[in-house]
């Protein structure tokens, strides 16, 4: 019979200390009320800085129904005319449905300074009561406030929100965009990053955090709350928010081991360690307060990625886990990832998206498609792959791209520029770098995706980043399935899977049966269970609790953990299980 799946899909971190939540505008107006009482000031001047993605015309009309404010101002009344903010921003958006260019642009190039200018003068003026600024850059418009709210916002849950068309892009009211990709990918290119900017700016000053990720119920912690538990959360391992989603292609796999709704048709992508895009659970007594991940990264960067990492790659997480399920699904589409002096120049990216396929399930018959036909003829597979794309009959994939069988456990290493996907029935964990959204579909097997709608083909990138020499025998001999005896132990085993030496990222497998020595030597460590029921993680010091995972689940270990170890825990005592591990090479 089979056991019911233990994989958890709402990890918390549990913050150790006296913090009190606020549930609900009510709660949450009257916290700010009476901070505001106890500075027993004429004028108390209230900011609240939103993310981008916060719903802002209904969280500033609770926030003023609430406060009831001698004087509201909000911050987007003093930006540029939508005219001028569109053409500012167009260099980066482009007129590309998927693809822009990474922002230089800062907050304050939003901004009128004549407008903020007349908006000092109007808050000079009043002398008594409270003045309360809302909106993306309140805080811009006066420095050292009273008391300052950050309203922050995870991207999954803003993504929803452009699928639903509930939000503008920054300084727009566009949310009704007939394709909510154009938000997104304004999202992705601009916002975000001229978000992020500012909010490692704030997060020293913050009073409190607001989270209204979940409408019907917003809640606020102290910031001190928050911080306290970014600080617990580097003491020892930790898992984000998985994030499940369908897709034309999605299989049936995650829905048995991952717990998801069985009446759901498919799921296709599950993010389970990518910072940029997941959410960090802090718990507070009975309380969950969510906030982006990426908050970890910026809050102490090197304790988390460590020294060598953090001077390569800044205040990013370069390791990308994820889940690919065609079980019971379809192929993905055929693709190829930019070389990293492509992604530079045209997307103004520094690394691309060298990754892995790990298979934690294959049926009979599964499949990879990777690399290329021996004497295959570039001109012509890029003239089918066109005539296929304008509707004249199929492109036959494997007539020019080389398939390999797959079963359990088997890695596969795909560095930019290779041409490749999986095929139907396999379970992926798919290893990478993080910019994910730079994938150059070639093929997607005549389908439409989930909004009904071709999905972006791109061909034209595609073609200036295939490396046509990855041919049979050179993907044999390098891409497919290497595995090298590292070390051993008491009841373990130490393999090499890959990453290829093109790639920064190396993975190691632990075959065990006992305790599993490790050390992160200085660098983040990402980890996967990918064979058992469950394991724990412990410190030799005592210096974090046990953490028990369970199969499928990915935790993250900071760099500045050091030594930890990993054996078999509950129904899995006595029995052989398996990790994979990703580091960067330093």
């Amino acid at each position: 019979m089979l056991q019911k799946s233990q994989f958890n899909q709402f990890p918390c971190v549990s913050v150790q200390g006296n913090y009190t939540v606020n549930s609900g505008w009510d709660s949450i107006s009257s916290q700010i009320n009476m901070n505001i009482k106890a500075k027993g000031k004429r004028r108390t001047v209230v900011v609240v800085e939103y993310y981008q993605g916060i719903l802002e015309d209904e969280t500033t009309s609770r926030l003023v129904e609430g406060i009831r404010p001698a004087m509201a101002i909000n911050a987007r009344d003093l930006m540029y005319p939508e005219e001028y903010i569109s053409k500012m921003v167009y260099p980066d958006v482009t007129d590309d449905r998927i693809f822009g260019r990474i922002t230089r642009l800062t907050l304050d190039n939003y901004f009128d300074p004549a407008k903020i200018t007349e908006a000092a003068e109007r808050i000079n003026s009043v002398q008594d009561g409270i003045v309360l600024i809302t909106g993306t850059g309140a805080a811009l418009l006066f420095k050292n406030p009273d008391i300052l709210v950050y309203a922050d916002m995870a991207r999954w849950e803003i993504q929803l929100r452009m699928r639903k068309h509930e939000v503008h892009n920054l300084g727009l009211r566009n949310k009704d965009t007939a394709d909510w990709m154009l938000l997104y990918k304004q999202g992705f290119f601009v916002d975000w990053r001229v978000c992020d900017k500012w909010k490692k700016q704030l997060m020293p000053e913050w009073d409190y955090l607001l989270d209204t990720n979940n409408r019907a119920e917003p809640k606020m912690v102290a910031a001190a709350g928050v911080m306290e538990g970014l600080t617990q959360s580097l003491t020892g391992p930790f898992s984000v928010v998985p994030f499940f989603d369908p897709g034309p292609w999605g299989g049936q796999w995650m829905k048995e081991n991952c717990n998801l709704d069985p009446a759901s048709p498919n799921y296709a992508w599950c993010f389970n360690c990518v910072p940029e895009e997941n959410s960090l659970l802090l718990k507070f007594g009975d309380s969950i307060i969510e906030i982006p991940s990426i908050n970890l990264v910026f809050y102490q960067p090197e304790r988390l990625l460590g020294l060598a990492v953090y001077n390569r790659f800044g205040d990013e997480f370069p390791i990308r886990f994820d889940y690919l399920d065609t079980i019971g699904g379809g192929n993905l589409s055929l693709q190829v990832h930019p070389l990293t002096e492509y992604i530079r120049e045209q997307f103004g990216m520094d690394y691309t998206q060298d990754e892995s396929y790990y298979m934690m399930d294959a049926k009979p018959g599964a499949l990879v498609y990777l690399g290329l036909k021996e004497g295959v003829d570039p001109d012509s597979m890029i003239a089918d792959l066109t005539r296929a794309q304008e509707g004249d009959g199929s492109f036959d994939a494997e007539k020019h791209v080389q398939t390999w069988p797959v079963k359990k456990h088997d890695h596969f290493l795909i560095p930019g520029g290779t041409v490749h996907c999986s095929g139907k029935d396999s379970m992926v964990l798919e290893i990478s770098a993080t910019p994910y959204i730079f994938t150059f579909k070639l093929w997607d097997w005549g389908r439409l995706g989930m909004d009904g709608k071709p999905r972006p083909i791109n061909i034209g990138h595609g073609k200036k980043n295939i490396q046509w020499d990855r041919t049979t025998e050179w993907t044999r001999k390098n891409l497919v399935s290497p595995v090298e005896k590292i070390a051993e132990g008491e009841g373990w085993l130490e393999e090499r899977t890959g990453l290829h030496e093109l790639e920064f990222i190396e993975t190691r497998r632990h075959w065990f049966i006992g305790k599993v020595p490790h050390n992160t030597a200085g660098g983040v460590n990402v980890i996967c269970l990918v064979e058992g029921r469950e394991v724990v993680v412990e410190s030799p010091s005592g210096a974090f609790s046990p953490f028990v995972v369970h199969y499928a689940e990915t935790f993250i270990v900071p760099a500045v953990v050091g030594d930890y170890t990993i054996r078999p825990f509950g129904e899995s005592e006595g029995k052989q299980c398996a990790t994979l591990k990703a580091y960067v090479r330093t």
